[in-house]
């Protein structure tokens, strides 16, 4: 056996050992299916959790039909979902700590929250504005 070998058995099993890890960390998929009358995945986990969201809300999801979305197989010991007629791929793991896309997309849906009026914001924004508004910042300023 060569250096290459050693190195790339080596990887491997450092690999494999990661993945063993992962599986015992969970939570992973028992289930999956997508519910036409509430519009969003359910999954199931193995720790009795069941998570129920909207596709709009994950990345490369938002566009999806019902029909993308009918047939999901659980992939890598129910780590993964997989969708064919998308040919997309979820990680359950991320999915379970609320991670729904890369850094710059849940930063978009902060601030799609941010900007969103509704009247239970408007009684909040009122609320504070009897009790004098925003307080003031406790930072001392510097002059530049």
């Amino acid at each position: 056996m060569d250096q290459v070998d050693k190195i790339l058995e080596r990887d491997w099993d450092a690999a494999n050992q990661r993945g063993q890890e992962a599986l015992a960390a969970g939570p992973l998929a028992d289930s999956a299916y997508y519910d036409q009358p509430t519009g969003k995945i359910v999954i199931e986990l193995n720790n009795g959790v069941g998570l129920h969201i909207p596709p709009t809300l994950i990345q490369g999801m938002e566009s999806a039909t019902p029909a993308d979305m009918a047939e999901i197989i659980i992939d890598g010991h129910g780590m993964g979902l997989h969708f064919p007629r998308l040919d997309a791929d979820l990680y359950v793991p991320a999915l379970a700590r609320g991670v729904l896309g890369t850094a710059a997309w849940m930063r978009s849906l902060g601030r799609k929250g941010g900007i969103s009026k509704s009247p239970a914001k408007a009684e909040a924004a009122r609320r504070n504005g009897r009790l004098g508004g925003r307080p003031p910042s406790t930072e001392k300023k510097t002059a530049s």
